[in-house]
């Protein structure tokens, strides 16, 4: 039952990365090498080849998936960071889910391996870490493009119908003081994730 279990939360990373790249893939390309009208229909032709490669191959990637290496799976989390955060539209609060995947990953390594009790609180933390740097820069990078409006106090002002005046340093208050809060709670899921799976798949 285990196994099942485990195997389907590996369907559920590995399967959407064949759509999702030929939807982006042929999205991107297409603008350059495409008129406008032509540009829907070739990402949606991206996305079904995407689908179709599914078919053949998905099942072998969950099969070898314990094969697999660190390095994958890091490329693997920093593209769905990237596809989170251009979906979302740079909000950052999205990215901090991806802790619970990455911990489940690490975790599922640290219960084949029957790593002891230290094992995995040092695995955890390195997890935390690399989740959270991660995390840092995506927040970065959201604070950036946020800051760069120079109408944003005044959008948020209409936007939310607020009876007051948004300043400047209201909106530092809320990066920083959000931004904090929302590292702390990817180091928190990520740990929980990774101590999470190691014991339920190392319960028998």
């Amino acid at each position: 039952m285990k196994i099942k279990i485990e195997r389907f939360a590996l369907g559920l990373i590995l399967a959407p990365l064949a759509p999702i790249a030929g939807l982006l893939g042929f999205w991107w390309t297409s603008y350059a090498f495409l008129p406008e009208r032509w540009i829907s229909f070739s990402a949606i032709s991206g996305l079904a080849l995407g689908i179709l490669a599914d078919i053949f191959i998905v099942k072998k990637l969950i099969a070898r998936a314990n094969q697999f290496g660190m390095i994958f799976w890091t490329v693997i989390f920093l593209f769905y960071t990237v596809c989170v955060f251009g979906f979302f539209m740079g909000m950052p609060i999205f990215n901090a889910a991806l802790a619970i995947p990455a911990g489940f990953i690490v975790g599922g390594k640290l219960a084949r391996k029957t790593a002891d009790r230290s094992q995995v609180r040092a695995a955890a933390l390195r997890t935390c870490i690399f989740t959270t740097i991660v995390l840092t820069f995506i927040c970065a990078t959201s604070a950036i493009l946020a800051l760069s409006e120079a109408t944003l106090p005044a959008q948020l002002e209409g936007m939310l119908s607020l009876p007051f005046t948004v300043t400047w340093g209201m909106i530092w208050g809320i990066i920083l003081v959000g931004g904090a809060g929302l590292l702390a709670v990817n180091w928190l899921l990520t740990s929980l994730a990774v101590r999470f799976t190691h014991r339920f798949l190392s319960t028998p």
